[in-house]
């Protein structure tokens, strides 16, 4: 079998994984990223003196936002990470 270069997941396939690690147990919770702007001057080609200016758009941040509707990037908490039930 050949190595992956990459592996990928969908947003509501990063959001389950969010919600047991965060140990959600209910409500709907999607996808939320945090952008930066930066600006710079880059060449336009390497070597090149021909400079250009230029956004730089970093993600600060990735992580999970409550939701009150459904739609197409949350996901249900209680249905991908139920609450173990509690031994008496």
């Amino acid at each position: 079998m050949p190595e992956a270069k990459n592996i990928v997941f969908n947003f509501k396939e990063i959001a389950e994984a969010l919600i047991r690690k965060a140990d959600v147990h209910e409500g709907l919770w999607g996808l939320v990223v945090r952008f930066g702007l930066a600006g710079a001057n880059i060449g336009s080609a390497p070597g090149s003196e021909d400079l250009r200016p230029a956004a730089i758009v970093p993600i600060l941040e990735l992580g999970i936002q409550k939701f009150n509707e459904p739609n197409s990037l949350t996901v249900d908490a209680a249905e991908v990470n139920p609450e173990k039930a509690q031994k008496k």
